[in-house]
């Protein structure tokens, strides 16, 4: 079973191309460093996630987005910073940062700033975005514990950052930044 590590050790398995779970908003998520293409893959094949879908990218502040923002329209940047009810993904427009497997087949990167302490923290240490999605197989109900993790996903992780969910019922709303449209409410 994945071992519980603090958070430096977890951010040194990040950058060492691991995978990881740590707890967000709502339920436990899969992570791993945005940039690292083996990395990616791995998560995609333990999930059993479809590439074509892409993933989030969860960040501590928006200034941590700002690679994936070069571009946007100063207009189009003040929802991202604006307080929200719910945890808030927004699609927005890729400008050729996120790698095809963050992306998948869609033209927009989905990012989230997160109010989370310990996302935050994660993100802080790591110095950028992480991949966030949900800890289970594609198609099934995402962990709401870290046994259900471990139980899930055996030995295929390689470090689990303990803590607690942030106490939201649902996973992020999902919107488009540009149109508004929310995709998942």
């Amino acid at each position: 079973m994945p071992q519980a590590r603090s958070l430096d050790a977890v951010v040194d398995v990040l950058r060492e191309g691991g995978v990881i779970a740590y707890p967000t908003e709502a339920v436990w998520g899969l992570g791993c460093d945005p940039d690292d293409a083996p990395a990616l893959q791995r998560l995609l094949d333990i999930k059993r996630r479809d590439p074509a879908k892409g993933v989030i990218l969860v960040a501590a502040d928006l200034e941590q987005c700002e690679p994936w923002l070069e571009g946007l329209a100063p207009a189009l940047r003040s929802p991202l910073a604006a307080p929200q009810p719910q945890p808030t993904t927004w699609l927005v427009p890729d400008n050729g940062r996120a790698h095809a497997l963050v992306r998948g087949t869609h033209a927009r990167v989905a990012l989230r700033i997160s109010d989370h302490p310990g996302v935050q923290a994660l993100c802080r240490a790591f110095g950028g975005p992480l991949v966030s999605t949900s800890a289970n197989r594609a198609g099934e109900d995402a962990a709401m514990s870290v046994e259900v993790v471990q139980r899930l996903f055996g030995h295929e992780l390689d470090g689990v950052l303990p803590g607690a969910l942030g106490g939201h019922a649902r996973p992020s709303t999902i919107r488009d930044l540009t149109t508004g449209q929310v995709l998942r409410a």
